[in-house]
């Protein structure tokens, strides 16, 4: 709705821009630096690897319920972010780390590559988040949208099961290398 509104009047788009709040400018700067933050190699904690997709799935999740909460379909709803988040988490946790991800048993951190992906899972959510939000400004009946609201929900459900399953990967490497330590002091012993 809001793509088609700002395709046949491309003029609503500065009322819209206009119309947002200064809290959410400030949020998309904050999750466009951290995005952007993971396009180069870096050193980073386990505190962090954890962290930030939890923070990224709880905006996700934050955004489902804040939308849909009072949609006759709310338990629904809830399940069809729960079931394609489950359903993505499946698909990517079972993949390789990245070629060049190591962890550091001495500093308990991870080197990780430089990628473009966190950047645009980070940027499909809040821009699901953000549109939804304006459409749901102009339109609240479209909280009441059964096909709107499972289709939002499991978008959303989408975004989360990468973001969980990029984590998980990242902690049965910490697992590897810890096993690996452990039988190395042992034999050493």
């Amino acid at each position: 709705m809001l793509i088609q509104l700002i395709a046949q009047h491309p003029q609503a788009l500065g009322s819209i821009l206009k119309s947002t709040p200064v809290w959410v400018w400030g949020l998309f700067a904050s999750l466009l630096a951290l995005g952007l933050s993971q396009v180069r190699s870096r050193r980073v904690s386990l505190a962090r690897i954890t962290l930030t997709p939890l923070v990224m799935v709880g905006l996700s999740l934050w955004g489902t319920l804040s939308a849909f909460n009072a949609s006759p379909l709310f338990g629904q709803v809830l399940l069809a972010w729960l079931v394609c988040a489950a359903l993505m988490l499946g698909l990517t946790a079972p993949l390789s780390p990245p070629a060049g991800t190591r962890f550091d048993p001495a500093t308990r951190s991870f080197h990780l590559p430089g990628s473009w992906v966190p950047l645009a899972l980070i940027l499909g959510i809040f821009l699901t988040k953000y549109t939804v939000g304006v459409e749901l400004a102009m339109q609240p009946a479209l909280a009441l949208d059964g096909k709107y609201a499972l289709i939002v929900s499991s978008l959303y459900g989408l975004f989360s099961g990468i973001f969980a399953g990029r984590t998980l990967r990242l902690w049965r490497l910490l697992r590897r290398a810890s096993s690996t330590t452990a039988a190395a002091s042992i034999v050493n012993a």
